[in-house]
């Protein structure tokens, strides 16, 4: 599965891995993670990370200033990404080779070489099985990055689609020295403010006939709250979860251009279906969408009601 990645790795003396914009925390861990085992695997060559920083997942290291002109005879592999409007930073398109490496429900085939499993739970998880595969080098840097990626993908391991293998991995992985403490520290210790705002959130999701949860929030609703718009779109949203006959839930997030985030979620049923009709995608209980409007917002919403309706 992995030959045709090795096989490139070796023949490129300078390699650029990208992931997708907003990274969460499985994004920047597959690429950080991947960055540290190419540097030691292969001493040698050039490795850059590149996108956007998320100041959430700093202590698992920096992103790099690369010059154009490095992407003339790289080797680009973009991480995480089912659609290349996805990518953040476009000039993956300059590199003469593209590996696109992914596990959730493909929307755009962009890679020369496309590696992709939407049977594991995250992108960190196939990275780790690549260089375990490959007998890559894996450092307590890296096996921290990786590790921290699988929690975050999995929910802790409560997410459907942990199986055996999540496992496996994640055990292989904690034989490294790093500390879980710190892991889970920086994922899942919150301010004061950010409990007290999850808690208003819980407070004042709505419900459709059907018993879909959601919330509609527009930008001059979370402009007060001292955070930006995707911490409040993905963090939010699980504010509706977990909760007895809700079955599927969504938070719709207005950006300062007026555009609507969506993001969906469910215990249950597929909702990618949903989220590919309005140009979106993810995971089949896990998924997100850009929409043009609240208006559009609504029409998605009674798809994802009409959903419900035909489970009774």
């Amino acid at each position: 599965m992995f030959e045709q990645v090795h096989d490139k790795i070796l023949n490129h003396q300078v390699i650029i891995i990208h992931r997708h914009l907003h990274p969460d925390g499985d994004a920047y861990g597959a690429q950080l993670g991947l960055k540290e085992i190419l540097k030691q695997t292969f001493p040698e060559k050039l490795v850059f990370a590149v996108g956007d920083e998320a100041s959430g997942f700093s202590f698992l290291g920096k992103m790099d200033e690369v010059p154009t002109e490095l992407y003339q005879n790289a080797l680009v592999i973009v991480l995480d990404s089912s659609d290349s409007k996805l990518i953040s930073d476009e000039r993956y398109k300059l590199a003469p080779i593209i590996i696109k490496i992914d596990h959730h429900v493909p929307v755009s085939s962009y890679g020369h070489i496309n590696i992709v499993d939407t049977n594991e739970i995250s992108c960190t998880s196939l990275i780790a099985k690549m260089a375990y595969e490959l007998e890559y080098t894996i450092s307590e840097q890296a096996a921290k990055a990786l590790f921290t990626g699988i929690v975050a993908d999995s929910g802790r391991f409560l997410y459907s689609g942990v199986n055996s293998n999540t496992f496996h991995i994640a055990s292989l992985l904690t034989k490294f020295s790093f500390s879980l403490n710190e892991v889970y520290e920086h994922l899942y210790i919150e301010s004061l403010k950010r409990v007290r705002l999850r808690a208003s959130f819980v407070l004042k999701f709505r419900i459709t006939k059907n018993n879909v949860a959601y919330h509609m929030i527009p930008v001059s609703e979370w402009k007060n709250y001292g955070m930006d718009v995707y911490t409040i779109s993905r963090e939010m949203v699980q504010t509706m979860s977990g909760i007895e006959g809700i079955h599927i839930w969504a938070n719709f997030t207005e950006d300062e251009q007026g555009k609507i985030i969506a993001e969906v979620r469910s215990n249950r049923y597929d909702i990618n279906t949903i989220a590919r009709k309005y140009g979106g995608g993810g995971h089949l209980f896990a998924s997100g969408a850009y929409l043009n409007s609240f208006e559009e917002a609504k029409q998605m919403l009674e798809d994802l009601d009409q959903i419900m309706e035909e489970q009774k």
